[in-house]
């Protein structure tokens, strides 16, 4: 419940609580602040079982804390991979299309990847390209850009 307070602020409200009601009643309200947590959590659990009972026994796996929409999303959508999610999850990875197209503007062989621009370390576009001339540049296409 109190997972995420530091020690400096247990120390603080410790310090604030020393101020605020004394030493002297200090042991009184803590008392008064347990039997009410104590209350409340008897409370509850008195009506959670009273929903159980009144739900049936089709219900007796039930818990509440799968009424929390990310709890059910992942209970009933994540866990259970009737529906094939995972097949279709992994069929909108780009990546392999990607490369391929990269592979195809660089005029690199698709599936090589970059051991395709030669032993000698030099980027495919500083090499010489099919049909021009060393000091040419390749066509603009004005469309394409």
């Amino acid at each position: 419940m109190f997972s995420d307070i530091g020690a400096l602020e247990v120390v603080a409200l410790v310090i604030l609580a020393v101020l605020v009601f004394g030493p002297d009643k200090l042991p009184k309200v803590i008392k008064d602040v347990m039997q009410f947590v104590r209350k409340v959590r008897e409370f509850s659990d008195s009506a959670k079982a009273d929903i159980r009972s009144e739900l049936g026994p089709e219900f007796k796996d039930f818990e509440f804390e799968d009424l929390n929409p990310k709890n059910f999303v992942r209970k009933q959508l994540l866990d259970n991979d009737e529906l094939g999610l995972k097949e279709i999850r992994n069929g909108f990875d780009f990546k392999e299309e990607m490369s391929s197209v990269t592979d195809a503007v660089h005029g690199r062989d698709s599936g090589t990847g970059a051991a395709s621009s030669g032993s000698s370390g030099t980027p495919d576009r500083l090499r010489k390209r099919d049909g021009l001339t060393p000091g040419e540049a390749p066509p603009f296409d004005s469309d394409a850009t």
